[in-house]
């Protein structure tokens, strides 16, 4: 199973939802690999990955493309005279996910942001035949960048969304009122609100406080019902 963990923009929280889901999968005894195939301006995102995994893969297998100049990806690759292609991009998560049993891929920013010559976040998920996985920072102005991807990702060969909310470190009046808000838009299911987690990345070596780990619970079941497979079908092991 792939799961592509994209956004409503950059910095709003993909690596936080990717990275502890990672590290949830492995406790429960999924077969599980954490992929952030393209990278620019450093490589901390990935490391993050790569650590939650248990190192299962070499650094270099989790990250493979990876560009210094801290700019997007596209654009960082055109500046290092790489010409990035996606048929590459797919091919390499591909051939990781057929030793897996779940792929969790974070995206490079928001996801219509450029990685390479002709294509973005969502061809790469569309070629993945990936389930989307929304994150959106739950503050003022969420109601309208979760109408845009949701529009965005109306298209033929894209599975139905699922939309993790992150919330802020204190409660704002507005995020009372989003789910409200979006009932006529996104199914109330397929939303799910995860709390502020301040100390990460810290908690990957402690453990997740169980709210969290509830939402981890419930959004790892629903796909698996989803895609037809047994909740107990990972094994110890990778």
């Amino acid at each position: 199973m792939i799961v592509f963990v994209t956004g409503s923009d950059t910095g709003v929280g993909k690596t936080v939802l990717a990275t502890v889901w990672v590290r949830y999968l492995r406790s429960q005894g999924r077969r599980v690999a954490g992929l952030k195939p393209l990278a620019s301006g450093g490589r901390a995102d990935a490391r993050l990955l790569w650590r939650a995994a248990d190192r299962v893969l070499p650094l270099d297998q989790v990250n493979p493309w990876w560009f210094r100049p801290p700019l997007a990806p596209a654009a960082a690759a055109r500046q290092a005279g790489v010409d990035l292609d996606m048929s590459a991009v797919a091919r390499h998560v591909q051939q990781i996910a057929g030793q897996f049993d779940w792929v969790v891929v974070e995206g490079a920013g928001g996801l219509l942001s450029p990685l390479g010559p002709g294509f973005d976040n969502r061809d790469l998920l569309i070629a993945l035949q990936a389930v989307p996985i929304v994150v959106v920072p739950n503050r003022l102005g969420a109601v309208n960048q979760s109408r845009l991807v949701a529009e965005a990702l109306d298209r033929p060969g894209v599975p139905l969304p699922w939309w993790v909310f992150m919330n802020p470190p204190r409660p704002h009046p507005a995020t009372r009122t989003h789910a409200d808000l979006l009932a006529p838009y996104l199914p109330a299911e397929r939303i799910h609100l995860f709390p502020w987690l301040g100390d990460f990345p810290g908690l990957l070596n402690r453990g997740l406080p169980r709210k969290a780990e509830t939402i981890l619970e419930r959004l790892t079941r629903s796909l698996e019902t989803q895609l037809g497979r047994p909740p107990d079908s990972g094994k110890k092991g990778r």
